[in-house]
């Protein structure tokens, strides 16, 4: 989508090569797209809390690594969406990249040797981020980008089947509820990228809060960042399994009373509630166990 001069505030006029469906300026003269800024947060308090905790746990760095890449890309996607400035997309875009392949370096080195790095998928994967923001960086085509991180996605997800289709099958609903809830957020972006129009249209007839609900982009941060913190532990179970540990992954629901509580602040805000997934390493067992917890 082109930037769309809507009304100049705090930051001056958009310099970024996308300015997306959410009106500038409306909420906040400070904040351009504020919905869109926001939402982010999902993206940077949980993953925040999740390195300390891998941290904390003894887990392999690339899983802090994993989590901090996640809340890197939230603070990326804030200062985009907050100033709409070009700059700040790159703080954006480029970090997706970086992250993804991360995340892809965990997940297609899960069965190896605790705590041995893998030389060959390192490069590889570095020279795909460097080549990536070379060309990015001359040639400012938002496509090119998106093709490059799908096709990271895409890796992920052909790895992540394979894995719950022969290795750990009882790992399909973890596997399924994070792709899910991916496609669901990516679907949205799509709703927001081609209805547009209709979207800023309806928005104009309903009550403000009403219509911040329909700011499609804004649940793509919540459902990817969501989605993407639940690979992350989908990614640390099957790593802890296989090096025959006892993970437990529990998934528990506070009231809205908790939600203020700072301690408890380490995972997924949707509304009044607040959904805490985490992941803990516990002793060494022969046979790989798998605990489901209270919801």
């Amino acid at each position: 989508m082109a930037p769309s001069a809507d009304r100049l505030g705090y930051w001056g006029r958009p310099t970024s090569t996308l300015d997306w469906c959410e009106d500038n300026y409306v909420v906040s003269f400070y904040i351009a797209e504020f919905w869109n800024t926001v939402s982010n947060l999902i993206m940077i308090l949980p993953p925040i809390y999740g390195a300390i905790q891998t941290y904390k746990d003894g887990l392999e760095f690339r899983y802090v690594y994993s989590f901090l890449g996640l809340a890197a890309v939230g603070i990326g996607s804030w200062c985009f969406h907050m100033t709409l400035q070009y700059e700040m997309q790159l703080l954006d875009e480029l970090p997706m990249i970086y992250s993804t392949c991360v995340f892809v370096y965990c997940l297609y080195e899960c069965f190896k040797q605790e705590n041995t790095l893998s030389l060959f998928p390192i490069t590889l994967l570095l020279f795909f981020s460097v080549s990536v923001s070379v060309v990015y960086l001359q040639w400012k085509e938002p496509v090119f980008h998106q093709v490059m991180y799908g096709a990271l996605v895409a890796c992920l997800v052909m790895r992540s089947l394979f894995i719950v289709t022969w290795v750990y099958p009882w790992l399909k609903p973890m596997c399924y509820i994070s792709l899910s809830v991916f496609l669901l957020g990516f679907l949205l972006w799509n709703i927001d990228n081609l209805a547009c129009d209709s979207l800023r249209s309806t928005r104009q007839r309903l009550p403000p809060v009403v219509g911040a609900v329909t700011q499609f982009h804004a649940w793509w941060h919540i459902l990817t960042g969501l989605g993407s913190y639940l690979h992350i532990l989908f990614s640390l179970q099957i790593r802890s399994i296989y090096l025959k540990h006892r993970p437990k992954v529990k998934v528990s629901v506070l009231s809205s009373s908790q939600f203020f509580n700072t301690s408890q602040f380490y995972a997924c805000v949707y509304r009044c509630r607040l959904y805490k997934f985490y992941l803990r390493q516990g002793d060494q067992i022969k046979t790989p166990h798998l605990e489901s917890v209270r919801f």
